[in-house]
């Protein structure tokens, strides 16, 4: 395996990665930011909803991987004899040495304690003695394997509210955005009686139902309109952006006294979800962990939503 790697200006790096894919023969081609840690790195890309300007960076590195080196010095001969390729740089052709990436992959994924007896366990390792449930969860296409803060504060959530209330709060649950499943799973281990898991990406539908079929239990996971009906407990571990979209969808899913728990929210983000919930609860901070913050709220007894501006709910 041989890696051919350029330098590329922010005007080739399409044309380049599409004639290194296409016509080239490389296996995989890759693009970062020629400037990362330095006082030139930029950043490009942000939240859902957020504008997207460019496509690449002012200078970028590609990496394209080939079987053979003559492939990769053709490579490299053709592009830069191209009319259209001018400023485009061979940084370097280099040799891959053959590793096992799967074992490396795996490696880096260790047992993780979110409560004392609540764990998140990769299948290739034993379960700690002192897991008394155990979710096993392997790295796949789709977001969520514990690791993340917002993640493990969602989670850490749900196993405490089972602790204090035998799972009676726990009863039917709304995972919304449910990535790999972490969280519907969780919840059915922690005794909700009946869980749907929702997301717009099938890759995460087909994570969540193999997941929970390898912890042994029962949900539902489909696209949005899966749900229907109201929960006792909305859960929803994306990004503040699209959390503010989500609020009018989200509350009209909550049971009267049923809670709505958020994340991938920042601290300086708090009051802008406070403002969007407003009319329908009052959101507090329930957990803070590494810069990021878990805000929840209770529905109030009676359904229908309150006038902007009143107060009806209370932080759960």
């Amino acid at each position: 395996m041989f890696e051919l790697t350029l330098l590329a200006p922010q005007a080739l790096v399409e044309a380049v990665s599409d004639a290194l894919a296409d016509e080239l023969d490389a296996l995989s081609v890759s693009v970062e930011d020629a400037d990362a840690d330095t006082e030139a790195e930029e950043a490009l890309f942000g939240e859902p909803g957020m504008a997207v300007t460019r496509t690449a960076w002012a200078r970028s590195t590609l990496r394209a991987l080939f079987e053979q080196r003559e492939q990769a010095e053709a490579a490299a001969t053709l592009l830069l004899a191209q009319d259209w390729a001018q400023g485009l740089h061979v940084q370097a052709l280099e040799e891959v040495i053959e590793q096992d990436w799967v074992r490396i992959t795996q490696s880096q994924f260790e047992p993780i304690a979110i409560t004392p007896s609540f764990w998140i366990v990769p299948s290739w390792h034993e379960a700690p003695s002192a897991a008394q449930r155990v979710l096993r969860l392997d790295p796949g296409m789709a977001f969520g394997t514990g690791t993340h803060p917002t993640t493990r504060m969602c989670l850490r959530w749900i196993a405490r509210q089972s602790d204090t209330a035998g799972g009676k709060r726990l009863e039917r649950v709304l995972d919304y955005g449910c990535g790999s499943g972490i969280l519907a799973i969780t919840a059915a281990l922690h005794g909700a009686a009946s869980v749907d898991a929702v997301d717009i990406d099938p890759a995460a539908v087909a994570s969540t139902k193999a997941n929970a079929l390898a912890n042994g239990v029962t949900l539902r996971a489909g696209l949005p309109d899966l749900a229907q009906g109201i929960y006792t407990t909305v859960l929803a571990n994306i990004l503040a952006t699209p959390l503010k979209l989500l609020a009018p969808l989200l509350c009209a899913r909550l049971a009267p006294g049923g809670t709505l728990v958020l994340a991938g929210i920042l601290p300086r983000q708090t009051a802008e979800l406070q403002a969007a919930y407003a009319p329908w609860l009052t959101l507090g901070v329930a957990d803070e962990q590494e810069g990021w913050v878990l805000l929840t709220g209770s529905a109030a007894a009676s359904a229908g939503p309150a006038e902007p501006g009143s107060v009806r709910m209370t932080p759960a």
